[in-house]
C-alpha cells in the first residue's frame, strides 16, 4: 500500500521521459480502477459465494514488502510496450514500482533474484498436509477457582478464668505385738485432702483468687476404749482475694479468710467434745497489698499478703464451748481488729521433691495467733507419693501449757496416692 501511494505521488512527467514509443497511461484512471478493485474485493470477501479464482493477484507487488523486480526495469528499457505482452494494469504497477525504485531506493528490502533462490511452497503434495494436535494433551486444564463463600465473622470472648485442683489419699499402718519389749500399740490412720482453685485475671489489672481446702483424717488406737476412731486432721478453709494491680508484682487487695471443720473432735478415752462444725468458725477480712512471688527461674511461686487493717470474727455454735478459744465469758462470739500477714508458697526443687508452705499471722497487739503449715511431697511415681507434714502453731488466747507454753505442734508422715487436675 505504501509503495502504491508513493508511486502516485510521483510526477507524471517522469513517465514522459521514457522512450516515445511507450504509450502513455492515465494515472487517475488507474487509481480509480485500483479503488474499485479494493471495494469489489471487500464485497467479495463478505460474500459466501467468493472463490479463490475471482481474486485479482496483479496488485500483489504493491502490498508485499518492497522488492526489486526485473519487469519494471525491463519495461523502462523496452522500445515498445507491445513487445512485453503485458496488460495495462501490470504495466502501470511496473511504472509505479520503477518510480519508487528511483526516488526511494532505501526502502527496497529484497530482490527477485533472492526470492528465486529461496524457492516457493512445495507443490508436490496430492493432499493437503494437516497437523493433527490433541489440544486436550497440549493444553493443561485450567484448575477451577475455588468458590468463595463468605463466612460470618465469629469473635469469641476470651476466658480469663482458670480452674485447677489436686487431691491425695494417704494411709499409714503401725503394728506392735503385745509382747513387744518396749511396749506400744498398733494403730491405723487415713488422711484425704482436696484443694480446688478458681482464679480470674483479665490481664488489665483485675485479679480474683478463690481457694477451697478440704482435709479430713481418721485414726484408730486400741488403747482408746471410748472411740473406735477419732479425727487427727479436720479443716474446711476458704481463701478469697480481690486485687487491683498497683505496680509490677504488687496489687491492692481485699482478702477474705474463713475456716471451720467437718465433724467433732475428741481426745482419747474422753467423751467431751473439744471442737465441732462451726465451733469454732473464724472469719477474717483484711485490706492491704499482695506481692506475687516468682523466683529461682519460676521454681518458687505463690503470694504474700500484708493487711495492716484487719477485722476478725470468731464464733462457736455449741453452747458447751462458749467461753473457749479466747471468747470471753459466756459469749459465743467475739470480734476484734488488728493486722495480719498470710502467704501461700510452693517451691519445686525437682520433679520428685516439692515443698508447700502456708503462713498465717494475726495480732491485735494484745493477743497473737500464728500458724505455719509445711508439707514436703516426695513423689515415688506418677500417682504414688509420700508426705511429711510439720505444723507448729502459737496462740496466747488459750490456757498456757506447763511444758510448751502457748506453742502447739502436729506432725505426721504418710504414703498414698495423689491426683492433680
Amino acid at each position: 500500500m505504501m509503495a502504491f501511494t508513493i508511486a502516485l505521488m510521483t510526477d507524471v512527467a517522469a513517465q514522459r521521459h521514457r522512450v516515445k514509443t511507450v504509450a502513455p497511461i492515465d494515472s487517475m484512471a488507474t487509481v480509480n480502477a485500483y479503488l474499485d478493485s479494493l471495494l469489489s474485493y471487500r464485497q467479495k470477501q463478505m460474500s459466501e459465494e467468493t472463490t479463490e479464482t475471482e481474486l485479482d493477484g496483479r496488485y500483489y507487488r504493491l502490498f508485499a514488502p518492497l522488492t526489486f523486480y526485473h519487469s519494471p526495469a525491463g519495461r523502462a528499457l523496452a522500445f515498445s510496450a507491445d513487445s512485453l505482452g503485458e496488460d495495462e494494469v501490470t504495466g502501470e504497477v511496473d511504472a509505479a514500482l520503477m518510480a519508487l525504485y528511483l526516488r526511494r531506493p532505501d526502502l527496497v528490502k529484497s530482490t527477485e533474484t533472492k526470492l528465486d533462490k529461496t524457492g516457493s511452497v512445495r507443490d508436490d503434495f496430492e493432499k493437503p498436509v494437516k497437523n493433527e494436535v490433541d489440544m486436550s494433551k497440549a493444553v493443561e486444564p485450567v484448575p477451577e477457582a475455588p468458590v468463595y463463600v463468605p463466612q460470618g465473622l465469629v469473635i469469641q470472648k476470651p476466658n480469663f478464668w482458670t480452674f485447677k485442683g489436686d487431691s491425695y489419699l494417704q494411709l499409714m499402718q503401725n503394728f506392735v505385738s503385745d509382747n513387744w519389749y518396749k511396749g506400744g500399740e498398733s494403730n491405723y490412720s487415713m488422711l484425704g485432702q482436696v484443694t480446688l482453685s478458681a482464679n480470674y485475671n483479665n490481664k488489665e489489672g483485675v485479679q480474683i483468687d478463690n481457694i477451697l481446702e478440704l482435709k479430713l483424717g481418721f485414726q484408730t488406737s486400741p488403747s482408746d476404749t471410748v472411740h473406735k476412731f477419732k479425727t487427727n486432721n479436720d479443716i474446711i478453709r476458704y481463701t478469697g482475694r480481690f486485687g487491683l494491680q498497683a505496680i509490677k508484682n504488687w496489687s491492692y487487695t481485699l482478702q477474705v479468710l474463713a475456716y471451720t471443720q467437718f465433724t467433732r473432735g475428741y481426745k482419747s478415752n474422753n467423751t467431751r467434745v473439744y471442737s465441732d462444725f462451726m465451733s469454732p468458725f473464724n472469719l477474717n477480712l483484711g485490706l492491704g497489698m499482695t506481692y506475687n512471688v516468682k523466683a529461682f527461674k519460676g521454681k518458687l511461686t505463690g503470694k504474700v499478703n500484708i493487711s495492716p487493717f484487719s477485722y476478725n470474727w470468731k464464733y462457736v455454735d455449741r453452747k458447751d464451748l462458749t467461753g473457749h478459744y479466747g471468747i470471753p465469758g459466756d459469749h459465743n462470739s467475739m470480734d476484734d481488729y488488728g493486722s495480719q500477714i498470710t502467704s501461700e508458697l510452693q517451691w519445686v526443687f525437682s520433679n520428685q521433691v516439692k515443698w508447700k508452705t502456708r503462713f498465717y499471722y494475726y495480732t491485735t497487739y494484745k493477743r497473737t495467733e500464728m500458724e505455719w503449715e509445711n508439707t514436703i511431697n516426695l513423689r515415688i511415681s506418677k500417682y504414688i507419693t509420700t508426705n511429711i507434714f510439720i505444723y507448729p502453731r502459737f496462740d496466747d488466747s488459750v490456757k498456757r501449757d506447763s511444758d510448751l507454753g502457748y506453742w502447739q505442734f502436729k506432725e505426721y508422715c504418710s504414703l498414698g496416692v495423689t491426683y492433680a487436675f
